[in-house]
């Protein structure tokens, strides 16, 4: 068999004609598409990875963000909780407390109106009883009575202290009009004489007086001059007990000062002292 080594060169060129021809405008593109195919799967890959990886990191992010909800609204739940039950233990305090004091409150009125009514009885019955002897001691007085005052007026203004004798004396001394001297009945004129003697002997001067007669001056001789006053009466008696009386029912909370005695001289003078009711 003869070969045709023309046909076979040509055969063999054809050959690498189309091998050259294939791998220029069919292998390579393919292998070129192969490539970027597999780099653009590669790449999604990476990129799914990547994004995969955030999902996760974002999920992570998201669990802990919850968690830390969940326990930031247990705590505001238990805080709420707590204030709310606080609030409730200081109102219900609060209430308890005004509770208290308010029965205390009405307690202390009911007692305050209690002891305001024992004394107003008190005080009530102590008046009666006071205008009842005053009544009776007035009904009772006499030119005798009084004339048993006018030596026990005398007696006791020989025995004044010599503070106030010396104030009465010199208010008697610088008065422009007479000293007064009063009494329940028209003094007669022996009586009057020695009320005259017993004050000039008193205060060694001849004192100018002026004899009155007064309805509340009940048993008893009351000597006034220049805003100083000196009595011997039995109505200052009763009123000094009255103002005892009117201290003993004042409540303990306020004591009340018991007012000066009429027998004391006013406002600088010394106080005059008290005439024996028996003597009288």
């Amino acid at each position: 068999m003869l070969i045709d080594w023309f046909t076979v060169c040509a055969q063999v060129l054809n050959f690498v004609v189309l091998v050259w021809l294939m791998k220029r405008f069919l292998y390579q593109p393919v292998l070129n598409a192969i490539t970027a195919r597999e780099k653009r799967i590669a790449d999604q890959i990476a990129d799914a990875a990547a994004k995969e990886t955030q999902a996760a990191t974002e999920r992570k992010t998201f669990e802990d963000k919850n968690t830390a909800f969940d326990l930031q609204r247990a705590g505001l739940l238990d805080k709420a909780t707590a204030d709310a039950k606080a609030e409730g233990l200081r109102v219900a305090d609060a209430a308890r407390k005004a509770a208290t004091a308010l029965a205390a409150q009405h307690q202390q009125a009911l007692a305050t109106q209690a002891a305001h009514l024992q004394q107003l009885i008190a005080g009530r019955a102590a008046h009666e009883v006071f205008a009842v002897a005053r009544k009776a001691l007035a009904d009772l007085a006499s030119v005798d009575l009084e004339g048993r005052m006018v030596e026990v007026f005398t007696r006791r203004l020989s025995e004044l202290p010599d503070p106030a004798k010396d104030q009465l004396g010199a208010a008697l001394k610088q008065s422009a009009e007479p000293a007064r001297v009063r009494s329940h009945f028209e003094l007669p004129a022996e009586q009057r004489a020695a009320i005259q003697n017993a004050i000039n002997v008193a205060f060694s001067a001849d004192m100018p007086l002026r004899f009155e007669t007064a309805a509340d001056a009940v048993c008893g001789i009351e000597l006034s001059a220049g805003g100083q006053k000196l009595a011997w009466t039995i109505a200052e008696y009763l009123r000094d007990l009255e103002h005892d009386v009117a201290a003993l029912l004042a409540p303990a909370a306020k004591p009340v000062a018991a007012p000066k005695s009429p027998d004391t001289s006013t406002p600088d003078a010394a106080p005059a002292p008290r005439a024996d009711p028996v003597a009288a």
